[in-house]
């Protein structure tokens, strides 16, 4: 399967319909994925990233049918994670002499990956490469979000092959931004941003300020995965700018796991709390051991503030919360309030621990944590209410 994008390009990537999980089990793509690659047909034929190795062979089969492989002038690699690169030792079987054009960390992840000594051509910030009426310069996007990646710009066609920023894991037939369900889209959008670019939103700001210093023309952006933006590129553009500044909502996220639902009572508890103090906040409930990990993350990036809460178990925590909390740590989120709740029946570590945990992750803690023995009873359940309120006028 291929489409045509312009007269000199061409989509000849693999759109992933069953794909539910990514990065091992560190992502839920429950809307699938694809695996964008681009031929580009001028004076001289270039390849542009290639598909995941479980459908090599049905690439290079399609490859075949679009064009002669021998006609292949040049191939560039934008980025040497599998789910980008996983064809190239098959395709460069077919074609070994093939010029890879790739970052220099690119080229040691790809020797890395392929052990292979490929004929490869390293590149920087600014190289260009004359394949005919148009001109193509690599844009070096180091940390977004592997050390190798890149971006490519394209002349005349003005397109921005931007690898995977801009990007979403969403399986469509409709191939652009104006074409999908836009509830879907952003969704899937502010999720990739949140769970796979947030650690690096200092360096997102300044690698689209130096790109837009460059004062290109802009007609598409072609992402690696997901929907090519052919309306309004300059959106999206403008959403990651947003999202890298210390993005916050008029929201906030509890999140919680419990062993007889009295830590879930005070979730509750703590929710009515912060409703009846501010009726304009959006207040979020969510247990961490039956809700996706990185819907979850999702919210927390969109929350001003988070309280997460656990029952106390063998001295420590559950391990949904535990789990998630390591996560949420190695994003680095900025600018965001938190507090620790939880019930016990006998020692009573967990506010302690998570208290710890949210620090670590560079939370603001907002006020000591709040424990309840046992189940909570009614007053219990008020002074939960009264945490809520509390929680609710540190924003104020």
């Amino acid at each position: 399967m291929s489409f045509k994008i312009t007269d000199k390009v061409k989509w000849v990537g693999k759109i992933d319909w069953e794909l539910r999980k990514f990065h091992g089990d560190e992502y839920s793509t429950n809307k699938g994925s694809s695996y964008n690659s681009y031929l580009v047909r001028d004076e001289k034929t270039v390849l542009i990233d290639t598909v995941w190795a479980p459908y090599a062979k049905e690439f290079v089969d399609n490859l075949k049918k679009e064009i002669d492989l021998n006609e292949i002038d040049y191939i560039i690699a934008q980025h040497g994670e599998v789910d980008h690169s996983g064809s190239l030792p098959l395709l460069l079987k077919e074609i070994p002499d093939t010029p890879v054009y790739c970052t220099k960390n690119g080229k040691k992840i790809l020797q890395g990956h392929y052990h292979e000594d490929w004929n490869f051509v390293e590149v920087k910030t600014g190289d260009t490469l004359d394949i005919g009426e148009s001109t193509l310069t690599f844009v070096e996007a180091r940390m977004l979000h592997w050390p190798d990646s890149m971006m490519t710009y394209m002349s005349g066609e003005n397109i921005l092959f931007s690898n995977d920023a801009f990007g979403q894991h969403y399986a469509s037939e409709f191939f652009y931004n104006d074409k999908v369900d836009q509830c879907e889209l952003w969704e899937e959008c502010i999720k990739y941003y949140a769970n796979i670019l947030t650690p690096f939103s200092k360096l997102v700001t300044m690698k689209i300020n130096e790109v837009l210093g460059f004062e290109l023309p802009l007609s598409m952006i072609a992402t690696s995965h997901g929907v090519i933006w052919r309306d309004n590129p300059a959106q999206i553009v403008e959403k990651y700018l947003e999202w890298a500044d210390n993005y916050q909502e008029n929201q906030i996220s509890i999140i919680y796991d419990s062993m007889w639902h009295g830590t879930r009572r005070m979730a509750e508890g703590i929710m009515e709390g912060i409703r009846k103090t501010d009726p304009e906040v959006t207040v979020k409930l969510f247990n961490a051991a039956i809700t996706d990990k990185n819907d979850i993350i999702t919210e927390i990036f969109r929350s001003k503030g988070i309280l997460v809460g656990s029952s106390t178990v063998n001295k420590s925590i559950q391990h949904a919360v535990g789990g998630l909390m390591e996560m949420v740590k190695g994003l680095g989120f900025q600018n965001k309030k938190a507090a620790a709740f939880g019930s016990y029946g006998w020692s009573g570590e967990s506010i302690e621990i998570l208290e710890g945990k949210l620090k670590e992750a560079n939370f603001e803690i907002a006020q000591d944590g709040i424990k309840v023995l046992w189940n909570p009873n009614d007053e219990a359940m008020d002074e939960c209410r009264d945490f809520g309120k509390r929680f609710a006028e540190n924003f104020k």
